[in-house]
């Protein structure tokens, strides 16, 4: 019998990872703390069909809280993967909270880093999450996982930088398989409510303005959750030959226009959008693009859904959810 451990299992990507592992037979052991960054009601609804599925456990815990990982591998001892999606996400709420994204990003990775080692050869691989945020002040795109990463523009995007360093470190010294994914705006039903998905959709019905910023000259590599889940599952299965440390990118591998995103919203709810324009603000990415090329080569993986696809079944998740 083995288990995969998958943290933030309550989050938007880990409940969906979550729900593919156990759809293709896996015993998964999942973790979350319900942080309240935003209405863990959401949470609890993406939670509630897991719980319902048999080879689900459960375990309300917190990252970061060294004795309840600690209890959670002696009680465990068939785990031998680890999706470590457990994350303080956001780059405005960084200059909020910094202690948080310390706590939880930081003291959560190397907490999660020593339970692997405790494992030793049991452990077959160990997927993160990583971010499309460590490329930072880059102008080169599309970003490729070789270009220099030594300029975050917020203290999210340096966290999870910080992270891809620590799993270096532990690769090298404890002879760990683990992989680091760049995810690039992840977006699809059950997304979080902080995300410019749900703000657009939440304001254009009701009838609220939009911020954007940049003056709107903003372009993102928006990424579809089933293809996200199928690239982390594809890492997953995966793992280096001999102990390693990889990194890969996770996205569309296509720089989407922001207004013509708003455009497939108001064309998706059948409402107008009022849109102001501002400047951008320290900490924002203007543009954000996937090079996949070593990921389509790994991994055997490519990207499926479009925007153009993907928001009006966003959209349709979005309105059944709020009963509008």
């Amino acid at each position: 019998m083995s288990s995969v451990l998958v943290t933030g299992v309550a989050g938007f990507i880990g409940s969906h990872v979550a729900r593919a592992l156990l759809a293709r037979g896996e015993t998964v052991i999942g973790v979350d703390n319900f942080s309240d960054y935003y209405d863990p009601i959401l949470k609890f609804a993406r939670l509630k069909p897991l719980r319902e599925t048999p080879g689900f456990t459960f375990l309300e815990a917190d990252v970061s809280d060294r004795a309840a990982m600690e209890g959670l591998s002696a009680r465990h001892d068939d785990i031998d993967r680890i999706v470590h999606l457990a994350a303080q996400p956001g780059v405005r709420h960084s200059k909020v909270d910094p202690y948080i994204y310390v706590q939880t990003n930081l003291m959560g990775q190397v907490i999660l880093l020593e339970l692997a080692r405790r494992l030793g050869p049991r452990l077959r691989h160990l997927v993160y999450a990583s971010s499309s945020s460590v490329y930072g002040g880059n102008t080169k795109i599309p970003f490729a996982v070789e270009d220099p990463v030594d300029r975050p523009v917020s203290l999210y995007a340096a966290t999870k930088r910080a992270d891809e360093l620590i799993t270096e470190t532990y690769v090298h010294q404890y002879g760990l398989k683990a992989t680091g994914l760049r995810y690039f705006t992840v977006y699809g039903p059950w997304g979080r409510p902080d995300m410019s998905p749900y703000i657009f959709a939440r304001a254009i019905h009701d009838g609220r303005k939009i911020d954007l910023y940049h003056q709107g000259k903003v372009r993102r590599d928006f990424s579809y959750i089933d293809d996200i889940v199928s690239g982390t599952l594809a890492a997953l299965d995966r793992p280096p030959g001999a102990a390693g440390h990889r990194l890969y990118n996770l996205g569309a591998s296509r720089s989407e226009e922001i207004l013509h995103v708003i455009g497939l919203f108001e064309a998706a709810l059948g409402r107008k959008a009022t849109i102001e324009l501002k400047p951008g603000e320290p900490g924002d990415m203007q543009e954000t693009a996937a090079d996949i090329g070593s990921t389509v080569r790994d991994l055997g993986w490519s990207p499926q859904v479009t925007v153009d696809r993907g928001i009006p079944l966003f959209v349709d998740w979005f309105k059944a959810y709020n009963r509008l």
